[in-house]
């Protein structure tokens, strides 16, 4: 599977089929890599991507600091996130493009639409994470987190993710980091050595920024009702990805559709459907 360089970072991706660019941000919280599109939920449930794939040139990738990508101990913006896609298509060579965003990467894909609407042909956010408990969340995920660190020390942490498979939302402990822990040797030795109260403090600012408010996070209000990009939303509905976050964007974005299917009807059947129609009608 290719690799490139974005922004001193590896980057892995695949492009899958052909026809109009589609640059999928990843679902999976912390753990958001392009396999998830295969092994997650309703997207492996209804084989969104394979369907997808027959249609439109599907660009998947490994976000910064999971599966194979690499990382950088820095507070990280959902701006951040969304120049990496940004370079991708640089790097293809792609001047335009449809998005299509799972999870959390439906903030990723509102902050790539509201910094470069005129490479934005229209998005899909598909089961928007957001909502007061997963706010709530993410908050005790980080202050478990550096509770571990404080207790134990960042040498610990690199041992507990070396000696584990989970990733930050299945173990507190092992941090955002920590794929990239596991993958590279050169970081892990360097972020064992980091002093400890920077280390917090950028704990600290990436958590309290990053995920700020009960809606959806990512870019502002005002930014989202002023952004012209055709946009369909499709609601989850569990503690992760309330049915209010999708109605929140449904609400900020001018003229969006709302698909507001209970999740057990996104079937195999209708879901791949409403999404391709949804993007067979764009303007290219």
């Amino acid at each position: 599977m290719p690799t490139t360089v974005i922004d001193g970072l590896a980057t892995r991706y695949e492009v899958r089929g052909e026809g109009f660019p589609l640059l999928l941000f990843s679902p999976g919280g912390f753990d958001a890599t392009l396999d998830n599109w295969a092994t997650h939920g309703v997207y492996r449930r209804t084989g969104l991507v394979d369907r997808l794939a027959e249609r439109y040139r599907c660009i998947v990738f490994d976000r910064r600091e999971a599966g194979e990508s690499g990382g950088r101990v820095e507070r990280v913006t959902w701006a951040d996130y969304a120049a990496q896609g940004h370079r991708l298509l640089d790097h293809l060579g792609v001047e335009r493009a449809a998005l299509l965003g799972g999870c959390v990467g439906c903030s990723v894909a509102t902050a790539f639409a509201v910094a470069h609407p005129e490479r934005t042909a229209g998005m899909v956010l598909y089961s928007p994470a957001g909502g007061a408990v997963y706010r709530m969340t993410q908050h005790r995920r980080f202050a478990e987190h550096a509770a571990f660190v404080a207790a134990q020390g960042l040498a610990a942490v690199v041992d507990r993710a070396k000696n584990t498979v989970s990733g930050f939302n299945g173990d507190p402990a092992v941090g955002p980091w920590a794929p990239v822990l596991r993958t590279d040797p050169a970081f892990a030795q360097a972020y064992a050595a980091l002093d400890p109260e920077h280390y917090r403090t950028v704990l600290d600012g990436l958590v309290r920024t990053m995920f700020d408010r009960d809606s959806v996070p990512g870019p502002e209000p005002e930014d989202l009702l002023t952004l012209g990009v055709p946009a369909l939303v499709v609601p989850g509905q569990d503690r992760s990805h309330a049915r209010s976050a999708a109605w929140f964007l449904h609400e900020c974005l001018p003229g969006s559709e709302l698909w507001d299917a209970p999740v057990a009807e996104q079937t195999a059947e209708t879901a791949p459907a409403r999404v391709l129609a949804f993007l067979d009608g764009l303007r290219y």
